[in-house]
């Protein structure tokens, strides 16, 4: 039923066009931007010229090209619309110039060229205007492979970018803001939404990695959306836990008894030193009192050359006791 109301609409539209004089013009923006998932507003307004008054709207159709069935319709006081679309302005009345049609959720798919015709009791007129649907991408993610990487190991950075549209791109920098993107495989899916997923892989070899790469997602505009960057150590932060685990079992007995037998022959020549010194003391001391012997020995036999051999025996004896 609804299609043949609209049949019938455009039928007496088309009538009406060659009988009517033409004061009137529909002025329509060229081009108009949305945002996906938002509400997008096709701009129209109805010019009159100066010397007509109490000008009133009789029809209104709104069409895409490429769809058969009108978006919107306004005949003689009644409305016809998809739940999508309505006009601009919620309390529109014929006596409204703006004519302005309002698209809800905006979609992928409502991109396009959409005609918007207008009569009145004083002429009627057509124009179209321009849909433009932007997505902005996500924040990208940078995955390491394997997740450990070095600058002196082999691996891969895998950037990804989800939602956006009309088609973008990534591209690579590192920590000088020289650019590696050529040196990247760039793979683009396409969803059910008709929104994009970008994917750049960034093959990295040992020797010739730097410290920090950075990945930044480009809209079909060129222009900068977001960025994510990956920093990658000289070393790992677990290579010496690593080199741990690596030793055999005989590299781990081995190393720590030739600690301890490194040990023990240090402590070992320490006692041979200390029992050398200490014997050296010990001679030092005993030669002392021979000598003192000797030199009383020789001072009782020069006094008993020339003297009372009783009186220096008592004395030498009382000497040497």
């Amino acid at each position: 039923m609804a299609s043949i109301g609209i049949l019938l609409i455009l039928t007496v539209l088309s009538i009406s066009v060659g009988d009517a004089k033409t004061f009137i013009n529909v002025q329509c923006k060229t081009e108009n931007r949305a945002q996906y998932g938002q509400s997008s507003l096709l701009e129209c307004v109805v010019r009159t010229a100066q010397d007509v008054s109490n000008v009133q709207i009789r029809v209104v159709t709104w069409k895409k090209k490429g769809v058969e069935e009108p978006l919107l319709v306004f005949n003689r006081g009644r409305m016809m619309a998809n739940s999508r679309y309505s006009f601009a302005e919620p309390s529109w009345n014929d006596k409204n110039m703006n004519v302005s049609l309002l698209i809800a959720n905006t979609a992928v798919e409502d991109e396009g060229v959409y005609d918007c015709m207008v009569m009145t009791n004083s002429g009627d007129n057509t124009n179209h205007t321009n849909l433009n649907v932007t997505a902005k991408y996500s924040v990208p993610t940078i995955k390491p492979i394997p997740e450990t990487i070095t600058q002196n190991t082999d691996g891969t950075l895998v950037c990804n970018s989800d939602g956006g549209y009309p088609q973008g791109q990534l591209r690579w920098f590192d920590e000088h803001n020289m650019e590696w993107t050529k040196s990247a495989d760039m793979e683009v899916k396409k969803t059910e939404s008709g929104l994009f997923n970008l994917s750049s892989s960034l093959k990295l070899m040992r020797g010739s990695v730097f410290s920090k790469y950075t990945c930044i997602v480009f809209n079909a505009s060129r222009g900068k959306e977001d960025e994510a960057t990956f920093e990658i150590p000289d070393k790992p932060k677990s290579e010496g836990h690593e080199r741990e685990k690596g030793l055999d079992p005989a590299s781990k007995i081995v190393a720590p008894v030739v600690v301890i037998g490194s040990l023990i022959a240090g402590l070992l020549l320490v006692l041979v030193l200390c029992r050398r010194r200490r014997h050296q003391q010990n001679r030092r001391q005993s030669a002392t009192p021979l000598m003192g012997d000797r030199r009383e020995v020789r001072t009782c036999e020069s006094e008993d050359e020339g003297g009372d051999h009783q009186e220096m025996d008592t004395k030498c004896q009382d000497s040497l006791a």
